[in-house]
């Protein structure tokens, strides 16, 4: 039992509201002992047929999540919790890849449609976070391994859940169409430019150092073991464990 996770009273109480009510049906099983078991596998890495008896039945705890994260549940509350405590008007923008286990290949659609892609580290995901400037991530979004991070940074800032003044990112970033849409937008590029440019970049390196928030917080993530290796084969699945893994590492 001591190896077992179990949902504290603190992050019980931050996510209890956001549990659905008047359900029609049958009384569902203790959403707080089932989420406490979908933890529990993404922690470990375990599969979910080997999800303890102590959650309840395993086919409970996995129709749970997948039953949820197909509804959006688990994304929508890591998305209101960011909207209701982002912090301060700075941010920063990264990725990282994540290698995506054999079992995770073959989802519908095919690799590139459930955001696997061969890259240097082989089949693998790429995440895309947004930070706060306390290094909470307020957006999370999958690619394929091999998309680009410039041309993904758009889609990602367009759900930044607070208003953004400066943003901090790495020279993957270093684009002038990029640098162009964020001043129009009223936001500071913090962006160090290549090292092939003709016209050197300034930018402000004690704002940048602000930036290992941001890689802090990928490293937390990677704890879950079934986050620091994908199995999923749906992209929704993968997802639907970054946000509730981002809910439990960083708003509870």
């Amino acid at each position: 039992m001591a190896d077992l996770f179990w949902l504290s009273d603190e992050q019980w109480a931050v996510m209890a509201p956001f549990m659905p009510k008047d359900q029609p049906g049958p009384e569902r099983k203790d959403d707080r002992q089932i989420i406490s078991g979908i933890l529990h596998v993404l922690t470990s890495g375990c599969r979910w047929r080997d999800c303890p008896a102590a959650y309840g039945p395993r086919t409970t705890v996995y129709n749970r999540f997948n039953r949820w994260s197909r509804r959006g549940f688990w994304k929508a509350m890591l998305a209101a919790l960011a909207k209701s405590g982002w912090a301060g008007d700075a941010a920063a923008l990264d990725s990282t890849y994540v290698r995506a286990h054999r079992s995770a290949h073959g989802g519908k659609g095919g690799p590139k449609a459930q955001a696997i892609g061969c890259s240097r580290g082989g089949q693998t995901t790429k995440i895309h976070a947004l930070t706060d400037v306390l290094g909470r991530p307020g957006v999370l979004l999958l690619t394929p391994g091999n998309a680009s991070d410039v041309t993904t940074a758009p889609a990602v800032l367009a759900e930044a859940p607070g208003r953004i003044r400066r943003l901090a990112a790495d020279k993957g970033y270093d684009a002038d169409w990029l640098r162009t849409d964020l001043r129009a937008q009223g936001i500071t590029p913090v962006i160090p430019g290549k090292r092939g440019r003709k016209r050197k970049i300034r930018h402000d390196k004690r704002r940048y150092r602000e930036r290992w928030r941001i890689e802090a917080a990928f490293n937390r993530l990677k704890d879950f073991r079934r986050i620091a290796t994908r199995y999923d084969k749906l992209a929704r699945n993968y997802a639907s464990a970054l946000a509730l893994a981002a809910v439990i590492a960083f708003w509870c």
